[in-house]
């Protein structure tokens, strides 16, 4: 058949997009602070920044949003929702939240003391955060393969067992749950297979510690699982997600990834006393247990979402569609993280950019450049996003991956603007060597200071 992702939908409703010239777009990030949140969307011709809340939504989701009943307790919505997360998850307790960080807010809030430990296979900048503003450490153990961007290996986002295994051994009295980004976010989009996940929950049986997912792109992680990994090419993904639940006490989700819909999040756990605790915590910070900061709208989008993104055809095409980027680049001799992981392309900027050391935010520069070259809106995950010093020593630690991620939101653009991106990105790899590295000028002393650090370049 054809050699490129076909989509499983036909386009219903449109949104014009303006493209603006490189003069003007030179402007704008300028006056930006070099900080591509400071944008204005209508500025952005391709805008790649994120995959969380920037999705399409179907026409039955929009149907359902018809049927929203805003009653303050236990709308019809919610108890679609629950429905539905309880069967795919098979956890006992539901809490719902507006977005996957006030999930992580409400569960570290009740769990982590200041010295304890998160360890994961690698944090996102969130959670990151969220662990960090509760005083406790998070430490990643993402196995080798993971580490290098030129290394083929079917699961690159899977937890180093060994490593994990005597941690745990040493400091699992500083531990109060061991995590599990599916995929893994931070290290390319890369899956975690089901014997990875099935070994950490032996660990957390051994150490007695309660194992928890970050599940925000849960059903990519299951059909890369279907597609990969002996003994499961004959299960659907609803089962093999169903399977990878089953190992886990408890989640945290940002729905606005695969709940296929632009706000929503949640707690999920087995566990009473602690789910009455996030409940309080949810009534004080978010809302009432039934809706959690959603309209019942967004509920009943979010209860067909959890649905849809379980469809086979549907991931096949999203996964190519990553894949075809990919592959784009391949044939332009691009570095990026291999193989493509299921939501977005991570350019390499450690060989992209080779004449600027980490200490000048090599990813960011072709952030910036890729803006000005050719309207497209990415971010950086490097050492902008996590080379933060050290709060006791001042050291800085510098990430292992120095990359550019280029998020795909989900049924929204073509294979077109595909092609358009990588023929942007092709033209300023022929002159990479005049970007300059750039600064932090203001803003810089927050973990999160990616979202409002005003940079300039180093002369």
């Amino acid at each position: 058949m054809a050699n490129f992702p076909i989509e499983p939908f036909r386009i219903k409703v449109v949104e014009p997009i303006k493209k603006t010239t490189r003069e003007e777009r030179e402007q704008i990030i300028k006056d930006a602070k070099y900080n591509i949140f400071n944008i204005d969307s209508e500025k952005v011709y391709v805008d790649l920044l994120t995959d969380s809340g920037t999705g399409a939504m179907s026409d039955n989701q929009w149907a359902g949003m018809m049927l929203g009943d805003e009653a303050y307790a236990n709308c019809r919505n919610w108890k679609n929702f629950e429905r539905v997360l309880k069967d795919i998850t098979g956890l006992k307790h539901i809490i719902p939240t507006h977005q996957g960080r006030a999930a992580e807010t409400i569960l570290f809030g009740s769990v982590v003391k200041e010295g304890m430990i998160v360890p994961n296979n690698n944090h996102f900048d969130t959670t990151f955060a969220n662990i960090m503003e509760c005083g406790g450490d998070p430490q990643n153990f993402v196995d080798e393969p993971g580490k290098d961007p030129e290394i083929i290996h079917p699961f690159k986002g899977n937890i180093n067992i060994e490593k994990l295994d005597k941690f745990l051994a040493e400091k699992a009295h500083l531990v109060p749950l061991i995590m599990l980004t599916v995929t893994n976010n931070s290290g390319g989009g890369q899956p975690v297979s089901m014997e990875n996940i099935r070994k950490v929950r032996e660990l957390a049986n051994k150490y007695n510690k309660p194992f928890f997912f970050d599940a925000c792109r849960f059903a990519e992680n299951a059909y890369f699982i279907k597609i990969r990994e002996e003994g499961y090419e004959n299960k659907s993904v609803k089962e093999i997600a169903q399977e990878m639940f089953s190992y886990v006490d408890g989640t945290t989700m940002s729905a606005k990834k695969d709940g296929m819909a632009n706000m929503g999040g949640f707690v999920a756990v087995n566990d009473d006393q602690l789910s009455d605790k996030l409940k309080e915590k949810l009534i004080l910070k978010e809302g009432f247990i039934t809706y959690g900061g959603l309209a019942g709208r967004d509920l009943e989008a979010l209860a067909r979402g959890f649905e849809e993104v379980l469809q086979e055809d549907y991931l096949e095409y999203r996964i190519g569609q990553v894949r075809f980027l990919g592959e784009l680049l391949d044939e332009y001799g691009i570095p990026y993280l291999k193989p493509t992981g299921g939501h977005a392309v991570y350019l390499d900027a450690k060989k992209f950019m080779d004449h600027i050391p980490q200490k000048y935010f090599p990813a960011q520069s072709l952030v910036v450049e890729l803006y000005k070259h050719g309207g497209i809106r990415t971010v950086e995950i490097g050492s902008f996003m996590f080379a933060v010093p050290n709060k006791e020593t001042g050291e800085i630690k510098f990430p292992d991956l120095e990359l550019v991620r280029l998020a795909l939101p989900r049924r929204v653009y073509t294979n077109s603007h595909i092609r358009y991106v990588a023929e942007v990105i092709k033209e300023i790899f022929g002159y990479r060597q005049q970007c300059k590295g750039m600064k932090i000028v203001a803003k810089g002393d927050t973990s999160l200071r990616h979202f409002v650090a005003e940079l300039d370049y180093v002369e």
